[in-house]
């Protein structure tokens, strides 16, 4: 896959691309199934495929902190884009001249003048253009006048009767029905961050943490966690804290993992962690002593959920890994 970033390195196939664009938030079974239909259009007119999406995503740049927590980063949406096999990903900066552009100046300066666009597919609630004021039905009506290419909507996703969209995945991890937030992924959820130097805490009290820089301004997720990670082709069983860290007094949101039988040295590595069950709120504890007794208590029931005393046993975890070929 090709990674092509900023509007000024694009540079139009001649032959043409099929093409889908949007958030992508989380890349969920409804964003996949969306990427299958590009690829499907993209194998029957011998063209490439491609994706475009923005940054900062648009709701993010006109509301700013106000915006709902992110599923996934820049970096995680190239992997997730990456292992589903499209041939480009492109990431250009959401802006003023974005915001304000009409919705037929986009069709015109955009899809066909940038992208060469042949085949076009979106989803079922897109919207475009200033105000928002394009849509599935803007672009239908264009193509049926032009012929220059053509577009097609893909269909709701549908599970338990009810459409699979971002907003209820982060409304499922913010409850902590983490499996049902697995179930509208198609994967368990995953943060994936550069382990970066903490205040050596955990190693003080006998639990050294991998510390991760979340690059997040709003958490889908907050508290202790049972989690796994792939380190060295090995999958390790763990805890996690996500959050602020009251107890130390911190300000900054960060993932604080501490892997079971792990010693090594992951400074500078990315790591993906991933969520399997919640086990607490994020507290403030008066004392150190009784932050190591409740972690204490933390690694004995993730421990048991691993190894099948309850609910989740590891058999179904090491199965969910293999899936994400990890």
């Amino acid at each position: 896959m090709k990674f092509v970033r900023g509007i000024l390195n694009i540079t139009p196939n001649p032959d043409g691309c099929v093409l889908t664009l949007g958030n992508f938030d989380g890349i969920h079974l409804g964003h996949q199934q969306i990427v299958s239909l590009v690829k499907q259009q993209s194998d029957r007119l011998g063209i490439p495929s491609a994706v475009l999406f923005f940054e900062p995503q648009p709701r993010e740049y006109f509301t700013h902190t106000r915006s709902p927590a992110r599923l996934t980063t820049l970096h995680e949406k190239y992997s997730f884009m990456n292992k589903l096999g499209i041939d480009y990903l492109y990431c250009l900066r959401f802006s003023d001249r974005f915001a304000d552009i009409s919705a037929d100046d986009f069709i015109t300066e955009i899809l066909l003048a940038k992208f060469n666009v042949r085949h076009l597919v979106v989803g079922d609630d897109f919207r475009f253009g200033k105000g928002r004021e394009g849509s599935f039905e803007t672009i239908e009506n264009y193509c049926k006048k032009t012929g220059t290419f053509s577009v097609e909507q893909a269909p709701s996703y549908i599970i338990d009767n009810q459409r699979v969209s971002s907003t209820l995945i982060r409304e499922a991890l913010a409850e902590a029905r983490i499996k049902d937030a697995e179930k509208m992924l198609g994967r368990p959820y995953s943060i994936t961050g550069k382990v970066v130097h903490g205040q050596q805490l955990g190693r003080k009290i006998g639990f050294p943490t991998a510390n991760i820089d979340l690059n997040r301004t709003v958490l889908p997720v907050s508290g202790v966690y049972a989690i796994s990670a792939k380190v060295d082709d090995r999958i390790l069983y763990g805890i996690a804290n996500i959050g602020v860290r009251p107890t130390v007094n911190g300000t900054q949101p960060r993932l604080e993992a501490y892997l079971f039988d792990y010693s090594g040295d992951l400074y500078g590595r990315r790591l993906t962690v991933q969520i399997w069950k919640k086990i607490r709120n994020e507290q403030k504890f008066p004392n150190i002593e009784e932050l190591r007794e409740q972690i204490e208590k933390d690694k004995l029931f993730a421990q048991n959920l691993f190894s099948g005393s309850v609910t989740d046993p590891v058999s179904s975890t090491t199965h969910h890994l293999k899936e994400m070929g990890l």
